[in-house]
């Protein structure tokens, strides 16, 4: 049972691991994200950043989204985390049980501007924000659990 889909550009850290997963009460946090994969020392600093109760996979998205699809996954009470918005797009287009996606912090680039406090994306990512709403997704910002959910159409015109 897929839990809840984070994105955070940092991925796995002491908030994401514990605050998030003991909230969730997540068994398993899959990191779903194509650059990791060939990256050792991120894999490692996100090896050691989990809690020692819970079990942790690594995967490309591609390879992600066939595992949730083939119901490996189905035993776990599962945890999504992706580094941008498009990989949250990515998986959520394909897998019709994420129905709630968080933004919890994308980082200010060349071409993002700002749409709250922690959140920054390009108007592409918008736009992917913009038509998981309209497919019926729960999209919305908070940092940590205690937070008060913010609607994704607060931040930004949903047509």
């Amino acid at each position: 049972m897929i839990k809840l889909l984070r994105v955070d550009h940092r991925l796995l850290h002491g908030q994401v691991a514990f605050s998030w997963t003991q909230y969730l009460g997540a068994d398993c946090i899959l990191i779903a994200n194509d650059s990791v994969m060939n990256d050792e020392l991120r894999k490692t600093t996100i090896k050691l950043a989990k809690p020692p109760e819970v079990k942790l996979v690594i995967k490309n998205i591609a390879d992600s989204i066939e595992a949730i699809k083939s119901g490996v996954t189905d035993k776990y009470k599962l945890f999504i985390v992706v580094e941008s918005v498009e990989d949250a797009y990515r998986l959520s287009k394909d897998i019709a049980e994420i129905n709630q996606i968080n933004l919890g912090g994308t980082k200010p680039k060349d071409g993002t501007h700002n749409i709250s406090k922690t959140i920054n994306v390009t108007q592409e990512e918008e736009e992917f924000l913009k038509e998981l709403h309209n497919m019926g997704k729960e999209v919305e910002i908070r940092i940590v659990p205690n937070d008060r959910k913010q609607p994704i159409s607060d931040c930004i015109n949903i047509q």
